[in-house]
C-alpha cells in the first residue's frame, strides 16, 4: 500500500494494492498491522455505507465533545472528498485539503478526530464506506456551511443537493471555540 502525505499533515491518502485480473479485481480495506504501520493507529468500532446521487454534498460535518476519526473509500462511482481542519489552536485551522476517491482509483483518505468532513457526488452515484473510531452520538452531531466564503472550499458544483442541516449550518467562524476540538498540547 502506498501512503500519500497531504497539506494537513494528519490527513493521509491510501492506495491499497489492488490485484486485478480478468475476473474483477480485490484489494484490503483494512488491515490493522499494515495500516498501524502507517501511522493510522485508531481503533475502529462502526462502519457506515451512504448511497448517493450524482450532486448531492453530504457535509461538513463533524462530531464534537465525541469525535470520530474516519476512513473512507467509494466503493462504487466518484466523489470529491475534503477534510477541514476545525482544531481550535491549529497552526492549520481552516485550511482544507481534497482528493477524488473512486471505485475505479480505489483510494480510501484517513480524516483523524479534529476534521469536518463532506464529500460531493461526481458520478451518476456513488456508495461510500467509512469506517469511523467511535460510535455516532446525535447529541454530537455538528455541521459547518458546505460553501463558508472564509474556507474557500474548491466544490465542483455550485448547486449540490443538500439536507436541511447542511444548508441551514452555520460558519465556522460563527461557532463557538467550546464547539470545537483543540489542537494538541492546548
Amino acid at each position: 500500500m502506498n501512503v500519500l502525505p497531504t497539506e494537513l499533515p494528519e490527513v493521509l491518502v491510501i492506495e491499497p494494492r489492488v490485484f486485478r485480473d480478468d475476473r474483477g479485481w480485490f484489494t484490503e480495506f483494512w488491515n490493522a498491522s499494515r495500516y498501524e504501520s502507517a501511522g493510522i493507529s485508531g481503533r475502529f468500532v462502526q462502519d457506515n455505507v451512504s448511497f448517493s446521487r450524482q450532486g448531492v454534498l453530504r457535509g461538513l460535518h463533524y462530531q464534537w465533545p465525541a469525535p470520530q476519526g474516519k476512513l473512507i473509500q467509494a466503493l462504487q462511482g466518484e466523489i470529491y472528498d475534503v477534510a477541514v481542519d476545525i482544531r481550535v489552536g491549529s497552526p492549520r485551522f481552516g485550511r482544507w485539503i481534497s482528493v477524488t476517491l473512486s471505485a475505479e482509483n480505489a483510494r480510501q483518505i484517513y480524516i483523524p478526530e479534529g476534521f469536518a468532513h463532506g464529500f460531493v457526488v461526481l458520478s451518476e452515484f456513488a456508495l461510500v464506506a467509512y469506517k469511523c473510531t467511535a460510535p455516532y452520538r446525535a447529541d454530537a452531531d455538528a455541521s459547518l456551511l458546505w460553501n463558508d466564503p472564509a474556507l474557500g472550499i474548491g466544490w465542483p458544483c455550485t448547486s449540490p443537493y443538500l439536507a436541511e442541516k447542511d444548508r441551514s449550518a452555520p460558519c465556522l467562524r460563527d461557532v463557538r471555540p467550546e464547539r470545537l476540538p483543540t489542537f494538541p498540547g492546548l
